[in-house]
């Protein structure tokens, strides 16, 4: 080994050697190809009704081909993982891996609750909804909801996501050492949807084995409950057809949107209403001829069954003697929400001998209607406040000279005492004169379509079954 090493001049080793310690320093600080910017993976949980943790994880390398974000939704009980690619929410330049928490938010839970489950004190909170943009949006929080954290590799908060529903999310994310939130909101596809029912039982029961949801027969009870009672007015054998929308995201259809029109046969009588919204952009439901389907009063301020008539020859229940009985009971259960009739004002509020709690509220064309028997009286209702037509101005209850909980509803005009389920109502205001051009272009298309979908379920309903 010293005979090689005489060999070469000393000049000749030091050069060697200087070079042996440049190319392990570069080897040693060469990057790999493992240790490239990747996407990152969060989890987001929507199934589950509780705030429970999910514990986080480190992202895994995925392939950066990937560009389209990907969802697996998982229905297994408890808390429940479903990592989702998201596109870099730091610079590409300075990407960085991101660990994320997931808590489904129950009744009960605060902000500071929240972030101090996820690690992070009331002091990174306040930076976080005193940020910029619409930051501050974070402090509106809803039971059903599921917020998301996210931490840097120094444990630091860099990002939070809120997902109020499928369609709308807050995104809060730490740029340039403050936060800045943006409300993000997904447009849905809509598709026109037909059904048609025979009413045997009820409208509950026949709208359901047609295919519609709770939501959209309570929405067609509400159209067509201006005129018809579905209590006591609806018969075997009466029908209805009804024309919705179908809402779709990525393809796939995730609830159900409003009626666009809707026929109800009542005893033979057929009622059309179809939804047109004006040049001020307000929506509401009209007959083929303008006219409004909504009136100034509504029929029944509380959907219940009639416990007492109106009957100005009834014998009162309690004193046992024959008194003129000038409104109608309802009988529903203690804390039944009750809606104002009309728009109006408050003329009374508070106790009213035999009445008990009473509300009496003072509209146009001198009628004034009153509710009787609360429980309590709805916040905020006293003398002078205004109100809108189902606005809730009180609960049921059985205060006063009762035998039990119900509402007791008067109609009056001019003071003199009607029956409310028979009087005439007035109706609301009709489509002006300046839109009626364009809203009759706009019923023949809405009654052309309706038509269409008619013929098309006919021709289907009577063709031989394979």
């Amino acid at each position: 080994m010293r005979y090689v090493l005489k060999m070469f001049p000393k000049a000749h080793i030091t050069i060697a050697a200087a070079t042996t310690v440049v190319v392990t320093a570069a080897i040693l600080m060469s990057p790999s190809a493992d240790v490239e910017a990747k996407r990152m993976s969060y989890a987001l949980d929507l199934e589950q009704g509780g705030a429970s943790e999910i514990q986080s994880q480190k992202s895994q390398p995925t392939p950066a081909a990937s560009a389209e974000p990907s969802v697996n939704a998982s229905t297994a009980a408890g808390p429940t993982e479903v990592a989702q690619e998201i596109p870099d929410l730091a610079n590409v330049e300075t990407s960085q891996r991101l660990d994320w928490q997931t808590f489904n938010i129950k009744s009960g839970d605060t902000l500071s609750s929240l972030f101090k489950k996820a690690g992070f004190n009331d002091g990174v909170m306040l930076s976080v909804i005193h940020g910029e943009g619409e930051a501050d949006k974070l402090q509106r929080l809803y039971a059903g909801e599921t917020i998301r954290f996210a931490t840097d590799n120094e444990g630091e908060l860099a990002a939070i996501e809120l997902q109020r529903s499928l369609l709308e999310s807050l995104k809060i994310e730490k740029q340039e050492g403050s936060f800045k939130g943006e409300t993000n909101v997904r447009e849905p596809e809509t598709k026109p949807a037909f059904a048609y029912g025979t009413i045997d039982g009820s409208l509950y029961l026949a709208a359901r084995e047609a295919g519609l949801n709770d939501r959209l027969t309570m929405e067609l009870a509400g159209i067509f409950g201006w005129d018809i009672d579905f209590v006591y007015d609806v018969r075997k054998g009466d029908q209805f057809e009804v024309v919705y929308e179908e809402l779709y995201l990525d393809g796939e259809k995730f609830n159900t949107g409003r009626i666009l029109s809707a026929r109800f046969i009542n005893r033979g009588e057929d009622n059309i209403a179809l939804l047109y919204t004006d040049s001020k952009g307000d929506s509401d439901y009209y007959t083929p001829d303008g006219k409004s389907m909504r009136k100034a009063f509504l029929r029944t301020p509380i959907s219940a069954r009639v416990s007492s008539a109106f009957n100005l020859q009834r014998r009162h229940p309690v004193l046992d003697v024959v008194r003129p009985h000038e409104g109608t009971d309802y009988a529903a259960p203690p804390g039944t929400p009750i809606k104002a009739a009309g728009n109006g004002r408050v003329q009374f509020a508070g106790w009213k001998g035999g009445y008990g709690r009473t509300v009496v509220l003072k509209h146009g064309d001198n009628i004034t209607t009153l509710y009787a028997h609360m429980s309590r009286v709805g916040k905020g209702m006293k003398s002078g406040t205004r109100v809108k037509q189902g606005e809730t101005i009180g609960y049921v209850g059985s205060s006063g000279m009762v035998t039990g909980p119900h509402l007791h509803y008067e109609f009056r005009v001019n003071g003199s005492p009607r029956n409310s389920r028979t009087v005439k109502l007035p109706d609301a205001q009709p489509i002006p004169a300046s839109e009626m051009a364009q809203f009759k272009k706009f019923t023949e298309q809405q009654v052309a379509q309706f038509e269409a979908f008619r013929a098309n379920y006919q021709q289907l309903a009577l063709a031989p079954e394979d």
